[in-house]
């Protein structure tokens, strides 16, 4: 096994197998992906998570696919050319396998004028043949792009690509897909199929170059809305073939959304007879709702099972339990012993402070011209720490008594009664004086002075660059009314010669 995904058992194991589609939001709320992640799981093998489709910002693959994961759904990472370079490629497939995803779907990428980016500059470093044989190597020979070795873990994924047989011309699309799968792509996914007689010959091209037993192909299944949807695809996107069959059912149905269904559900049962085809890839964004019944008319369902290829759903965060003390002499003295823990790491903290910055300075000072003044020891610790790290050391305190309040059940008089007993707030909160002990403070280096040679031939310099710019431009200007004179002259002889020409 390449992955060990659940989409790899099934493809491997030779069962029909079905994936499916989740776009992300345009926002950050993971709500919305858990909501269509429990609308598609039971019903698809693995879901696509989409690359900010149509070049429109959404939320990343990668993070909706860890959501999606989380909710017991296997997903297929899509990742696109025209947003990273190929560090940005590879930075990214390393996290996206650390996160335990296992498939991976390689795309160059709509163009970027096409979403709501357009003056967005698109980077596309190589194109979704080259990605395929970069994560390919990155799998199979533990190698980044550059050649250098990936020492421990690589990445593992299953390998995808997309096809479309209907684009132009015709008869190059298996030649085509041929690259993909000779540079690393295990599965396929193609373009939306409503011409099934067109992807049967497509199909034929593939076989007759044995495509087919190297590489799993998917049929693209999406089942149209409206006859609006139908009639813009046909129209309006490239590589598109949606046939007069389809559109007229269309019409002529009462119920049009239950007639798309139906319509998927037909070229699902068609090109599941052709030989090649090894799963289908339904292809219903914002319809999600429509995947379980699509499949289920198709005898598509249950879904196979493997053991130990699904992700598990996460479990529910468990409720925090607050114990509250019912004597609160006894709370009041536990924390009390608390808050004196805290303080004195709060004051060892403070004195490595000191002494690191203590040695720093001193460090800096044998190395300095400086000027001899008294070094003061006294209190050092609280004078000499940066206004940073008394900050920090306070807000530690802080945060540490809140936690005694919320834990033993204090109200704010006990909670009072007890700072009594602290002092490290007052003397974090102490500002240092306003005449600061005296250290050593390194001299400034006085500047040294220009010689005499030096600046006397600089000055020439540029004297002599000065005159020679306004030659220059004075000359320029002499040119240009020469050249101003002699053209008003000739403009003055032609005019004069055609009035002449005109009284004769």
């Amino acid at each position: 096994m390449k992955s060990g995904s659940n989409l790899e058992r099934v493809l491997t194991s030779g069962k029909f197998a079905v994936t499916g589609e989740l776009g992300p939001p345009k926002n950050s709320d993971p709500e919305v992906v858990r909501k269509k992640a429990r609308l598609l799981k039971g019903c698809v093998d693995a879901v696509n998570i989409t690359d900010c489709q149509t070049a429109i910002v959404r939320m990343s693959s990668i993070g909706a696919g860890i959501i999606a994961r989380s909710e017991g759904l296997e997903p297929v990472i899509q990742m696109t050319c025209r947003d990273r370079n190929r560090i940005g490629m590879q930075s990214d497939l390393l996290a996206a396998s650390a996160h335990g995803l296992k498939n991976l779907l390689c795309l160059t990428g709509d163009h970027q004028k096409f979403g709501n980016h357009p003056g967005a500059k698109g980077v596309f470093d190589m194109d979704s043949i080259q990605m395929l044989g970069m994560v390919r190597d990155m799998r199979d020979g533990k190698k980044f792009q550059c050649g250098e070795e990936i020492k421990g873990s690589a990445p593992r994924f299953f390998i995808g690509a997309a096809a479309n047989p209907f684009a132009y011309p015709f008869e190059y699309r298996a030649v085509r897909l041929g690259k993909k799968i000779a540079n690393g792509a295990d599965f396929v996914q193609t373009q939306i199929i409503y011409n099934v007689d067109k992807f049967a010959r497509f199909m034929e091209m593939v076989r007759d170059l044995g495509l087919d037993k190297k590489a799993y192909i998917l049929a693209g299944i999406t089942p149209p809305k409206s006859v609006g949807m139908a009639m813009y695809m046909k129209n309006n996107v490239p590589g598109m073939d949606v046939t007069d069959e389809v559109i007229g059912r269309l019409k002529g149905a009462k119920n049009k959304q239950q007639e798309g269904i139906n319509i998927a559900v037909d070229i699902i049962n068609r090109v599941r007879e052709i030989k090649g085809v090894a799963g289908i890839h339904v292809m219903a964004i914002e319809w999600e709702e429509a995947v379980e019944q699509i499949v289920e008319k198709a005898g598509l369902l249950p879904r196979p099972a493997f053991a130990g290829t699904q992700p598990e759903a996460a479990p529910a965060p468990a409720a925090e339990t607050l114990t509250v003390r019912s004597d609160p002499g006894t709370a009041v003295t536990e924390a009390k012993a608390e808050a004196e823990r805290i303080l004195a790491a709060a004051r060892s903290e403070a004195e490595a402070i000191r002494r690191e910055t203590s040695a720093a300075r001193g460090a800096e000072v044998s190395v300095q011209p400086t000027v001899t003044v008294a070094v003061a020891t006294d209190d050092a610790g609280e004078h000499e720490m940066n206004e940073t790290e008394r900050r920090m050391a306070l807000e530690s305190v802080k945060q540490g008594l809140d936690a005694l309040k919320k834990a033993y059940g204090l109200n704010d008089d006990q909670f009072a009664a007890l700072q009594k007993f602290i002092d490290a707030e007052a003397i974090l909160k102490k500002e240092p004086p306003g005449e600061a002990a005296a250290q050593t403070i390194p001299a400034a280096a006085a500047p040294s002075a220009p010689k005499v040679g030096e600046q006397a031939r600089f000055e020439t310099k540029v004297k002599a660059e000065a005159e020679a710019k306004a030659k220059a431009e004075a000359e320029a200007e002499r040119k240009a009314r020469e050249e101003a004179a002699a053209k008003a002259k000739a403009e003055a002889e032609k005019k004069a010669r055609e009035e002449a020409a005109a009284k004769a």
